[in-house]
């Protein structure tokens, strides 16, 4: 149970820096509550599961080949300015915070999905980190074990999509126009800056 509980704070522990994910559930909570915070970084668990399947499946290490890292600096840059010019648009029009029904749920989980699936540090993570997880445990247990810690790993990181929602969402329900529009300036810049980083990267990948 130990072990366990060590992967589940792993989960966490990766989870926790500030990186276009939790940009983007703050500034969703701050906007639409809880629920769209909260389906935004599901969705980029769910892109997590995917690097995991790919690599216990022994198929993802021609996601770090020269072409696809140039496409996937790309893409990503791609998605993260889009949103962060999107972010940054809507202020014009003022901040209107609405309701779960209001707004489409699904394009948060899409937003979620997209981000962490067009991230190639992401892929570095996966690759390395449980890569290397994979490879310990295949030497000194069975699968079922395997199966345990990565899932350990996984609650971790719904942990902190749940606190991440959680402290987004009490901007929207306490904030006025103000603060919400501050936290909407702030995460779309650093989602721009993201954005901008990961075109840095594609340009040097495709041509140093």
């Amino acid at each position: 149970m130990s072990v366990l509980f060590s992967y589940i704070i792993l989960g966490i522990s990766l989870s926790a820096p500030i990186g276009p994910i939790n940009a983007a559930q703050l500034d969703r909570g701050a906007r639409h509550g809880f629920m769209h915070a909260w389906i935004l970084g599901l969705g980029a668990m769910f892109a997590d599961l995917v690097y995991m399947l790919l690599i216990y499946f022994g198929v993802a290490h021609f996601l770090d080949t020269p072409f696809m890292r140039s496409f996937l600096w790309s893409f990503g840059s791609f998605i993260l300015v889009y949103t962060g010019v999107e972010t940054l648009s809507k202020i014009k029009d003022g901040i209107q915070t609405s309701s779960t029904a209001e707004a489409k749920v699904g394009k948060s989980f899409v937003s979620g999905f997209l981000m962490a699936l067009s991230n190639p540090l992401n892929i570095l993570f996966w690759l390395g980190i449980y890569g290397s997880i994979l490879a310990t445990t295949v030497k000194h247990t069975d699968t079922a074990h395997l199966l345990l810690y990565s899932s350990g790993i996984f609650i971790g990181i719904l942990v902190w999509d749940v606190i991440m929602a959680g402290m987004a969402s009490r901007f929207h329900k306490r904030s006025n126009e103000t603060v919400l529009r501050w936290i909407s300036i702030i995460s779309g810049i650093c989602l721009i800056g993201f954005g901008l980083y990961f075109g840095y990267e594609a340009v040097r990948s495709i041509f140093f």
